[in-house]
């Protein structure tokens, strides 16, 4: 008789368990950030809405990255219409508030520019959007069954959620410190084609002061008595 390969119990059940729970693992992958980036011509208004359940965060950051002034209007408005935030001739602004169940409106407002354009880039982040608690509750009825392998299902769910939060906050802070450089980049542009500009314009101002200086000394010593024959 041939042997038999036996494989032991818990590694069958590890499998099955991977099996059973990758989906609930896919699930801690869906990011509740977003970011964009877009120009808001001279004299216009855009607005944006977000949709948002009861008792959930919502935190809004904007910086002007590009156009004369590096300044904005803002404001937020609740569903109902309340408004929460404003802000006047702002570069850049970060603000955070407990939602109502309803879509949320932010407006960035170029009316008050006539010529200049901006760009404009905004982060959303959404916190306690109720997808995490339904995460939760799927892996629970994982948990029953699972004590002959000393496993705490729990423990690691609260260590995802811990790695998952601060990939977050590192992908966050990347995408800011981005936005940090390209406005930053675009003031140094800036700069430099105004240094250029009036380089140019003191050299030719020395080029014609010079110009002139040299003809009223040539003409201090001309001669300008008539020779008479």
């Amino acid at each position: 008789m041939g042997d038999k390969i036996w494989t032991p119990f818990p590694v069958l059940l590890l499998a099955a368990l991977s099996l059973v729970l990758l989906p609930g693992v896919a699930g801690f992958l869906h990011s509740l950030d977003s970011d964009f980036t877009f120009t808001l011509p001279a004299g216009q208004k855009e607005c944006f809405y977000q949709p948002m359940p009861l008792k959930a965060s919502l935190e809004i950051e904007y910086q002007v990255l590009d156009g004369a002034g590096l300044d904005i209007d803002f404001y937020l408005a609740s569903p109902e219409g309340r408004t929460l935030v404003f802000e006047q001739r702002k570069s850049d602004g970060v603000h955070t508030v407990e939602t109502e169940f309803g879509d949320y409106m932010f407006c960035f407002d170029n009316t008050f520019s006539t010529i200049s354009e901006k760009v404009i880039f905004f982060e959303l982040i959404l916190d306690n959007m109720g997808e995490q608690e339904q995460e939760q509750e799927d892996w629970k009825k994982y948990i029953t069954g699972t004590d002959i392998l000393d496993m705490k299902l729990e423990d690691i769910l609260e260590s995802i959620n811990s790695i998952k939060s601060r990939l977050s906050k590192s992908g966050h802070i990347q995408t800011m410190l981005r936005a940090f450089e390209a406005r930053d980049r675009n003031i140094q542009e800036s700069n430099f084609d105004t240094v250029n500009f009036w380089s140019m314009v003191n050299l030719v101002v020395m080029v014609v002061v010079s110009a002139i200086q040299v003809y009223m000394l040539k003409s201090l010593f001309e001669d300008k008595r008539k020779s008479r024959t």
